[in-house]
Parts: structure tokens; sequence; C-alpha cells
């Protein structure tokens, strides 16, 4: 099939290059010239890993091209995929300028029956509005009359493993309407994703309206598991439980499960947080409140500062002289996002009270630079005492404790008796992913701080 995706950021560029790997024919069209230029050169401006690799196998075939022109990209797909993005507006609710102005491109242009799909995430009701906007440049150009239809197709792709969620989908939700050209559509998306259902059916089809709420849902869900946890973790710090073994009792139960249970510094991301606001906008513009959700929010923005807390309560709040070892800034493994990611707040809240930082990351330093020199823009020199360095045990050395932030694979087994050399005299670990055993740590002869384990 001929497929255009129109934004090549994380969900464009996944989904663009995922389904030219299944043989499709992917226009993928972005206004920014540089990084057009950059992908058909066959670099990745992001990191996912398995996608470069992807990409670049499915452009020397010829299956995938990018390109900033508009009319050629609507002329190409009979399916055009909206996956720009939706940033929060100052309100919290989604600003959907990026994608009313995709909605307006394929107006322009079409001349024949489209399918646009909305895949980024955006608000109930939004599929009517791009289906107005893209009405109204027909009408425009005479053509009101040439059909089209709106269908909603969110993802449900998981930074750092992005390629293997995308093509081994757990459910493919397809929101279209129950007329002639929202029957034409459905045919058409169920073509194109007929290679995922051949061992079973993975399909959900729903009306739009549930389609656009099922995303947001389902990120509400998870980000409420994650802000639960973290209250009770607090809690077992204060009644002397460990909230590990909490979590393999409650996760046990089959009707609870353990994804999503794990205490730490609260999430961070592109999604999570964007979208728990914008559900909560959504609500209060229909005149209701989502009490949870506005907790939710309310706890993962506590729960930042958590382990900064515990640092203030050893080594009291003015930090000159101090120097912390840092083992992770991407808000999650396998990624180089540093959007909202929990390292942000730390680092600045540290450098702000006098400490010197020697931070690593196996992938995120380049971005976690330019982002931090934003967080610190009225007060540069704060970042002369942040170094980035190459490798782990070398964030350790000399440090009067280590930090441990993101829960990258390389961290988790190291070499004891060399961090414990490394480290000042106490050796002590503040460890805000809960990675190690307390009784692990003791029998090393290093002090452990996690986030409720006080057991």
């Amino acid at each position: 099939m001929k497929i255009t995706i129109i934004g090549t950021g994380y969900v464009g560029l996944v989904t663009g290059v995922c389904l030219a790997d299944l043989g499709n024919h992917v226009f993928c069209l972005d206004v920014d010239a540089r990084k057009v230029a950059l992908l058909n050169s066959g670099q990745v401006p992001i990191y996912e890993p398995g996608l470069d690799a992807l990409m670049r196998a499915n452009l020397a075939a010829g299956r995938l091209i990018f390109s900033t022109d508009a009319a050629a990209a609507t002329a190409h797909g009979d399916v055009q995929f909206i996956a720009v993005g939706t940033p929060s507006d100052e309100d919290g609710s989604a600003d959907l300028q990026y994608v009313l102005a995709a909605a307006r491109n394929i107006g322009r242009h079409m001349d024949s029956f489209k399918v646009v799909v909305d895949k980024s995430t955006v608000p109930v009701g939004t599929a009517d509005s791009v289906a107005a906007a893209i009405r109204a440049e027909l009408a425009v150009r005479g053509k009101g009359d040439l059909a089209f239809s709106v269908v909603s197709n969110p993802e449900f792709l998981k930074e750092g493993a992005a390629v293997e969620d995308f093509m081994r989908p757990d459910r493919i939700v397809l929101g279209v309407a129950d007329d002639a050209p929202g029957r034409q559509a459905l045919a058409l998306m169920r073509k194109l994703y007929a290679p995922f259902n051949r061992n079973h059916e993975r399909t959900r089809v729903m009306d739009v309206r549930s389609a656009e709420f099922t995303k947001y849902a389902a990120n509400a869900m998870l980000a409420t598991r994650i802000s639960f946890m973290n209250e009770l973790a607090n809690l077992a710090d204060r009644v002397g439980a460990d909230i590990e073994l909490v979590r393999q009792g409650i996760g046990s139960d089959p009707r609870i499960g353990y994804s999503f249970l794990y205490a730490g510094m609260g999430y961070g991301g592109s999604c999570f947080p964007k979208d728990v606001r914008a559900l909560a906008r959504t609500a209060s513009a229909h005149g209701q409140r989502l009490r949870v959700l506005e907790a939710v929010q309310a706890v993962n923005e506590t729960q930042k500062s958590v382990l900064l807390d515990k640092v203030f309560a050893r080594f009291g709040s003015d930090l000159r002289g101090r120097c912390f070892g840092l083992w992770g800034l991407a808000f999650k493994p396998n990624t180089d996002d540093m959007r909202e990611a929990p390292s942000r707040a730390l680092i600045g809240a540290l450098l702000r009270a006098g400490a010197r930082i020697a931070a690593h990351d196996p992938i995120a330093i380049d971005e976690a630079r330019r982002v931090l020199a934003l967080d610190l823009a009225d007060a540069p020199a704060l970042l002369d005492r942040l170094e980035f360095v190459t490798a782990p045990i070398d964030a350790a050395q000399g440090a009067d404790a280590l930090i441990i932030v993101t829960e990258w694979k390389a961290y988790r087994s190291p070499d004891w008796d060399r961090l414990k050399t490394a480290l000042k005299t106490p050796p002590l670990v503040f460890d805000g992913r809960n990675l190690y055993e307390p009784l692990t740590m003791r029998e090393h002869g290093i002090e452990y701080v996690g986030i409720g384990r006080s057991a």
C-alpha cells in the first residue's frame, strides 16, 4: 500500500519505518528541511534501539522517502497518518495547531478519497476538528463533494521498545465513523494491519471518540499506578516496611499484576505528564473534576524531590564542598529523552545547593547537556560544577555519595568492591529506582538508601 506519514518525530518515524519494513511504500513528510536531509542520509535524530538499521534498510530498498513536499505527500498516500506533536498548552490542554495545519495541507492538495488517520495523541473530538479543517480547504477549492474519512488510530509505543511494540502489538485500536466513507476507511485500515492479525485478531474497532479517549485512559491508568506505588513507598519508609516485598505481594494477585508497580522518583517523558494533564483539562472543559488524576499529578511532582530530601536529610541543605556521582539522566532506560526527566529537577537543586556533580548516562549526555543549559539559563555558572563522564565508575570517584536516577542495565550489577573503593568513606548510595537489595549492599559494606525500603 501507499502510505503517507506527516511528521517525523518519535511516533511518525517509528510508524513510517515499520510500515515500510512490512512492504508498504511510505512517504514521510516534515517541514524541517535539515531533518529531512539528515533522514535521507540514513541518520536517525532520536535514539531508539533497532530503528537506525531498519530505516537504512528500507531507504536502500526504495520503500521509504523523506520530503518537505506537502503536495507530493498528499498525492502519494491513500492513507495519510497525522503524527505531529501535540505539546501541552499553558492550561494543560493539548495544542492542536500542528494537527490542524496537517489537516489543512491535506485539504489543499487531495484529489481523491483519503483516509486521514490521527496517530498523534489528541483529545476527544479532534477528529471532528480535523474533518472540519479538511472540508474548509476543499470548499475553497470548489471540491466540497470530495469524500474522505478521519480515523482515530492511537499509538501505544514505549520508548526504548517502540519497534518491538509496533511489530508485535497487543492491540490495534481503530475508531471509525459508521457511514459509507468510514466503512471504506475501515477496509483499507484492516488491509494495512492484516500482517499483525494472522495469529489472532488484535484489532479493536470502535467509534472515533471512544478511540480518542482510549489512549488517554490507558496512560492515565498507568500513571495512577505509578503515583499510587510511590505514595505507598513513602509510607513504607515511615512504618518500616519494604515496598519491594509489598510489590511482589500485591503483584502476584492476578487482578493487579506486576506492571507499573515499581516505586521510584516519579514518571517523566513526553506521554504520561502531558496526557494526564490533557485528560484533566478535557474533564474541566466539560464541567467535571478528575480528582484522582489531580492527585496523581500532585504526587508525581512531589516524588521528584523525594531523593533530594533524603540527600538533604543526610548532608544538610548546604552542599558546598560536597560531590555526588549520578547514574542515569534520561527519564527511562533505552532512550535519550530528557523531557520531564526526574534527573533535571534533582541536578538543578543539587547545583543550586552548592554541590558538584559527576554524571553518567549511556546515551543521553548530549541531550542532557542541552536541556540543562536551558533549565539553568538564569544561573549558567552553576554548570561549571557539572561534569559528564564516559564510564559509570568515573562518576563515583571521590564522591560523597552515588545517586541512581535511571535504571539502565549497565548499572544493575556493578563491581561492588571497585565502587566501594571509588566512593568516599563511608560509601553511600541513594537508589532512586530500587535497583539493589539492601541486604546485598550491607554485605558489601555500602550504606544504602532506597525508596520505601526501610525494613
